[in-house]
């Protein structure tokens, strides 16, 4: 069920910014708003991941883990 967020104390720049972006990209600010959520859930998906590739690799290398390694981890996690 969806769910619903409240932001309080936005600076009038902030919501005037928010509110232009949306109007430029034909969108209602409560779509633009959703939309720009939904980016930063994936990311905040993205780098949970990443840091869990990251400790699962320093545990195989003992903490030791290069930066070449982590990277062809987190490759190969994302079958790169």
């Amino acid at each position: 069920m969806p769910r619903v967020i409240q932001i309080r104390e936005v600076p009038d720049e902030v919501h005037e910014a928010l509110l232009e972006a949306s109007q430029v990209q034909g969108l209602s600010l409560n779509k633009f708003m959703l939309r720009e959520l939904e980016h930063l859930a994936r990311r905040a998906q993205a780098v949970h991941h990443n840091a869990t590739v990251i400790r699962e690799t320093q545990a195989k290398v003992r903490g030791q883990a290069d930066r070449e390694t982590i990277l062809a981890t987190l490759r190969e996690g994302r079958g790169e």
